[in-house]
């Protein structure tokens, strides 16, 4: 396998999921900011134009982060990151939809739409205007999740999932562009914490 990779949120959870599980796999980067991911031979592998992708053995493609994290997590199961049951798989699966769709879309969207419009505009559809709103979406669904969270140390309860890899990637790169993690939504807060100190953060940034 190969894994092709570049700057942002999305390879970023990917990396840190893999750094997790132990898999170490032959990289290549691809130059985003000068647009190589919208070229014929990356769109060859991925025609969305979008990063990550996974080379597979016999030499097709994989993409989209959570479609490739569940692959790695069948091909290399320990430690199960997805799930040991289908009830605990189902759930992960839950959360990583409510992350996905609540807090990632809105907060990326908001990035292209306002810091990352010169990078984005002409590329991809920007919708400038609507820029703040998602921001406060993300930010009021974030205090939801916050206030579903319970006692426990992550997201699915006792478990460490990729649902905590895929929200940490995103309020890591919200920090990064104007949208910070709101102190006051404390469990929150701690879980971050409790992140940022895993082994697996600062394996994945080198």
């Amino acid at each position: 396998m190969k894994f092709f990779t570049s700057i942002g949120p999305n390879p970023r959870v990917v990396h840190i999921f893999m750094a997790e599980k132990g898999i170490d796999l032959p990289t290549v980067q691809v130059d985003i900011m000068g647009g190589e991911n919208r070229q014929a031979e990356h769109l060859a592998r991925n025609p969305a134009g979008q990063m990550p992708t996974l080379e597979l053995d016999d030499g097709s493609f994989l993409a989209e982060i959570t479609a490739i994290c569940e692959y790695l997590d069948e091909v290399y199961p320990a430690p199960a990151l997805i799930g040991d049951t289908p009830e605990e798989r189902a759930i992960t699966r839950m959360w990583c939809r409510r992350v996905d769709l609540n807090i990632c879309e809105p907060m990326t969207s908001a990035f292209r739409f306002a810091e990352g419009l010169g990078l984005f505009e002409g590329r991809v559809h920007t919708i400038p205007q609507a820029a703040d709103d998602l921001k406060q979406i993300a930010q009021e669904n974030l205090a939801w999740v916050d206030g579903l969270m319970t006692d426990s140390d992550w997201l699915v309860g006792d478990r460490f999932t990729l649902c905590d890899i895929l929200l940490y990637a995103f309020l890591e790169f919200g920090g990064s562009v104007g949208q910070p993690l709101n102190p006051d939504l404390k469990k929150l807060t701690a879980w971050y914490n409790r992140m940022a100190e895993r082994p697996s953060i600062a394996a994945s940034s080198s």
